[in-house]
């Protein structure tokens, strides 16, 4: 008898990590749904089935979940880079919309005829910014979150919902799974507009540079963080969902960088020289990376993809897109 064809709902499947997660879950054999409030920007859908909808709204949740499917991911969020997050410009949209998106879709699932196994996408946002202020040497094991105290409302957020999924799963018994993202990047994400992270902000700023020219970066350069490509961040999904562990746990790269570093690596394999200026503007914490100690005890498995190879991929992607979009402009 043929194995009954498992179904899954990727709620911000037109975004850059949904759109990729689509992809994986097709190869796998999956029948997928897929909501957002747009379709992917770069590449066309690989879902089954997909609905420009808006997951704040109860009947939008209620019609993709339907009767039920078999897992959920919910990666959907009012989010960007250190220009969106950081300024507190958006802070009511930040919580009120991603909360009320997660809200919506636990209590829904919960309704459902077949209650999914439900993965949530948390961040390392959420971890002390107390513990993240020497940039050499900061503290973001899992263990750490407590007492709280993130470094913007966006952290704020994901705390919350951590903490909500966990209480429909004690209360309730609903099967869930629990990551926290540290600086997904890859091919495909957002590049400009605002919303963008600092490996895209740098690739394009290189990639628009004249050799010998310059480019400004936000802070002294000196904060760090780490880096995770896109691939290894939806194989760490599809393992956590496939194990017995709940989490939270991290999902990230140990291999910490300074900005002023991952800008001079970028410089290097676009085969430029630039001068960076260092000008006033939102950095977020002075260090952060992953600690894998508990991803590896759990799963058996830890990122290990060098940055330079990520970054290799990702800069020729978004070079492409700088020199399109140029030639487009003429």
């Amino acid at each position: 008898m043929q194995e009954k064809r498992k179904t899954a709902l990727v709620c911000g499947a037109g975004g850059f990590i949904g759109s990729h997660l689509v992809k994986r879950l097709k190869s796998e054999g999956y029948w997928v749904r897929g909501v957002d409030l747009k379709r992917p920007e770069f590449s066309p859908t690989h879902a089954d089935e997909f609905f420009v909808a808006d997951l704040r709204d109860q009947a939008t949740v209620k019609l993709v979940i339907g009767e039920g499917v078999d897992e959920i991911y919910q990666l959907a969020a009012d989010m960007g880079g250190a220009g969106y997050i950081f300024t507190g410009e958006h802070d009511v949209d930040v919580l009120q919309n991603s909360a009320t998106i997660n809200l919506n879709v636990a209590e829904t699932n919960r309704r459902a005829k077949q209650m999914a196994k439900i993965f949530y996408s948390s961040s390392a946002c959420m971890y002390p910014a107390y513990n993240q202020e020497d940039p050499g040497n900061p503290k973001c094991s899992e263990a750490s979150a407590y007492p709280a105290e993130p470094d913007s409302e966006y952290g704020w957020e994901k705390l919350f919902s951590e903490r909500l999924y966990l209480a429909y799963q004690r209360n309730i018994g609903m099967q869930v799974r629990i990551a926290r993202f540290h600086n997904i990047f890859g091919p495909e994400g957002t590049w400009q507009g605002g919303r963008e992270k600092a490996p895209a902000a740098l690739c394009r700023k290189i990639a628009s540079a004249k050799d010998g020219g310059k480019i400004e970066i936000w802070g002294d350069g000196l904060q760090t963080r780490s880096f995770l490509h896109v691939d290894e961040c939806v194989e760490g999904i599809r393992r956590l969902m496939k194990s017995d562990f709940s989490g939270p746990v991290n999902l990230g790269s140990e291999e910490m960088i300074s900005i002023n570093d991952y800008a001079k690596m970028i410089m290097k394999i676009a085969g430029k020289k630039l001068d960076i200026v260092n000008i006033p503007g939102p950095v977020g914490v002075r260090g952060r990376t992953s600690d894998n100690r508990l991803i590896q005890e759990k799963l058996g498995w830890s990122p290990s993809e060098s940055l330079e190879k990520g970054t290799r991929a990702t800069y020729g992607w978004i070079s492409d897109q700088v020199h399109s979009a140029a030639a487009n402009a003429r």
